[in-house]
């Protein structure tokens, strides 16, 4: 949990100032940590920190001397944005740009490496479009390396009559970017030639990737999801393509140990309440990490955390947090995801507070949306 560099009250990942004591904050990768931006920079280590320069588009980053621009290294990922008279579209990207870092920190937190477009070719880039000002189609996808990301669906009501039409229970900003991200992950550390311990399994759990995907869309679309899919995806979207299929077990893998971090980091346990179910597992201490081969715990601890949060909404009057059922086949992929990112070599962290993944070649090209 982010605290106060002054008086050590808890500030979310996204402010700009303590709502305690006022004092300007910025978010600094390499230590996780806020600093006071009190003074105009910050001196950490030998190296002189500002806030970034997009600070004014509700960025709360801090970005090294000499970085190009003065931008941060979030900022720095983004690789095309609506124009500058576009005032609309830059409003909508400054509320779009909260669920890219908050992204950015988990892959952090999970050791997960970030090649930025701009160092490497098929590296991680963001390509931040609006389809609602100026009414130009802006299609959500992946490919080598850039997501793109409708700005449209930070507004309210468009996500949800999207979520409406799509037949969705879940659709979130943040939800996009985890599900793109998910298609890159697959791409550098599944599908390259130096993954391939792991194309196989992939494969075997999840489909195989090379059946047609324009087929598969208008499969998708023409006829739906196929009766009993409940039985062994996710979500109806899943059932679409074996590559769809991962990125949004990736997506919920993210959702579900943010979720439990985030417990974690305060401390959360629950205990057996007097009107709990005689067969309620409710005597649980998340855990901060799980190994390798600890993902049953990690679902157990997962199933009583979201039925107790579930619980919690419906008290608020709200949908439940988590509507999604996972069952044996749905766990074996999520299974699968835990144990790819938890099985990655210790990759070294760079001055700027992430991981690199040098050896990443653009060996074919592709496009994947959803």
């Amino acid at each position: 949990m982010l605290a106060c560099p002054r008086c050590a009250e808890a500030v979310f990942m996204d402010e700009l100032s303590c709502r305690s004591c006022g004092v300007a904050v910025g978010y600094h990768p390499p230590s996780r940590t806020m600093l006071d931006l009190t003074e105009p920079s910050v001196e950490i280590e030998g190296r002189t920190w500002y806030p970034c320069s997009r600070r004014g588009w509700k960025c709360n980053w801090v970005a090294p001397d000499g970085a190009e621009a003065g931008r941060c290294f979030s900022c720095g990922l983004i690789r095309a944005r609506p124009a500058s008279d576009d005032t609309i579209a830059l409003e909508r990207l400054a509320e779009t740009m909260l669920g890219e870092r908050r992204l950015l920190i988990q892959l952090d937190q999970l050791g997960l490496p970030v090649d930025p477009w701009h160092e490497a070719d098929g590296g991680l880039g963001f390509d931040l479009l609006s389809s609602y000002s100026r009414n130009e189609r802006v299609s959500i996808g992946h490919a080598n390396g850039i997501v793109t990301i409708d700005l449209a669906e930070s507004l309210d009501a468009h996500r949800e009559r999207l979520r409406v039409a799509l037949g969705e229970p879940y659709r979130t900003m943040l939800g996009h970017f985890r599900h793109e991200v998910g298609h890159y992950y697959e791409w550098i550390l599944v599908e390259r030639p130096e993954s391939s311990a792991w194309i196989d399994e992939c494969r075997e759990i999840f489909g195989d990737q090379r059946t047609s995907y324009a087929d598969a869309i208008d499969r998708h679309y023409r006829y739906g999801a196929p009766e009993g899919w409940q039985e062994s995806f996710i979500s109806e979207y899943a059932t679409m393509h074996p590559w769809e299929d991962f990125a949004e077990s990736f997506a919920h893998y993210l959702h579900i140990t943010d979720t439990l971090e985030t417990s974690w980091s305060a401390g959360l346990e629950l205990r057996p309440g007097r009107e709990a179910h005689p067969q309620a597992v409710w005597n649980l201490q998340v855990r901060r990490q799980y190994g390798a081969d600890d993902f049953p715990a990690m679902l157990e601890d997962w199933r009583a955390l979201s039925l107790f949060f579930n619980r919690v909404n419906r008290s608020m009057g709200k949908d439940d947090l988590y509507p999604f059922t996972i069952g044996e086949t749905v766990a074996r992929k999520l299974d699968f995801v835990h144990r790819l990112i938890v099985g990655l070599p210790e990759l070294p962290v760079a001055p700027d507070g992430f991981r690199r993944l040098r050896a990443i070649r653009t060996t074919s090209s592709r496009n994947v949306h959803g």
